[in-house]
């Protein structure tokens, strides 16, 4: 494994850990500033004027997470497993790296629709009735801290595993072919 790529680790997850956590907090504070607009509820309808602010920061909190699991997936690398007896006989890092990937992907299904739906709801320039949408930045960025989490297992758990192949390529190779059975 390359010297400069063991540098970058921990940068690599401070980065990706910095950007969900703020996305999170964009995601709360996004939510404070719609609870901040004037609305009426009647059951589970309610009329409220938008929020710009809600807007913007609903947006960025999109952005950030979305730039957050693109990073993460493109410098943690492929980890691929294609069955089941593949996944039992990988390494304990491999593991690792596979679930956390599912799960931060998961969660990204979430967290990003719930996010990108209180920005649209914020986006009208007049006022809206329809569904409470009342908690869907708040659920976004709790969601976007746990994201971060499962992001940072899925980076660190697909650059060990990688360096694990790496070593057992370079030990094979030191060993030289082995001879044919007779």
């Amino acid at each position: 494994m390359p010297l400069l790529s063991k540098r970058m680790g921990p940068v690599v997850c401070l980065f990706i850990m910095i950007m969900d956590i703020v996305a999170g907090i964009l995601g709360i504070e996004a939510q404070f500033a719609q609870n901040k607009e004037r609305f009426m509820r009647v059951w589970i309808f309610e009329c409220r004027e938008p929020s710009y602010e809600a807007y913007k920061l609903g947006f960025a909190a999109c952005v950030l997470l979305a730039i957050a699991h693109i990073i993460a997936n493109v410098l943690g690398g492929c980890v691929c497993i294609s069955s089941r007896e593949e996944y039992i006989r990988s390494s304990s890092n491999k593991q690792i790296a596979v679930i956390s990937l599912i799960v931060s992907w998961i969660v990204l299904l979430i967290a990003f629709p719930l996010l990108v739906l209180g920005t649209v709801s914020n986006s009208r320039s007049r006022q809206s009735c329809g569904f409470s949408h009342k908690h869907l930045f708040v659920i976004g960025g709790i969601l976007c801290f746990i994201h971060g989490l499962f992001l940072v297992a899925y980076y660190v758990g697909a650059s060990a595993a990688r360096a694990e192949e790496h070593m057992i390529r370079q030990q094979h190779r030191a060993t030289g072919p082995r001879p044919l059975p007779t």
